[in-house]
């Protein structure tokens, strides 16, 4: 998959994530508008933290890179979910 790409559904996923997020939100009666800001604030330095990854790629480590990221990608958006679930 080509960076370009791999940005592209990058910015899809976490736009998800957003959108899920505030879609918990707004059926949830709990008063929880602080915890809803966090979860979003954390996704958005998320997709930060990825693209600015993405833009500087080691030289010589690339196939590792990739596996390293996606590992990353996959934890940590699972970690999102969990957090969204318990809005």
């Amino acid at each position: 998959m080509k960076r370009k790409d791999l940005k592209k559904h990058i910015n899809y996923l976490c736009g998800e994530l957003l959108a899920e997020c505030m879609a918990a939100a707004d059926f949830t009666k709990k008063d929880n508008k602080q915890d809803v800001e966090n979860v979003m604030l954390s996704i958005i330095k998320m997709q930060n933290d990825w693209i600015c990854r993405l833009s500087h790629v080691e030289p010589g480590s690339r196939k590792l890179f990739f596996k390293k990221l996606k590992e990353d990608m996959q934890n940590r958006t699972d970690e999102i979910v969990e957090q969204i679930q318990n809005l």
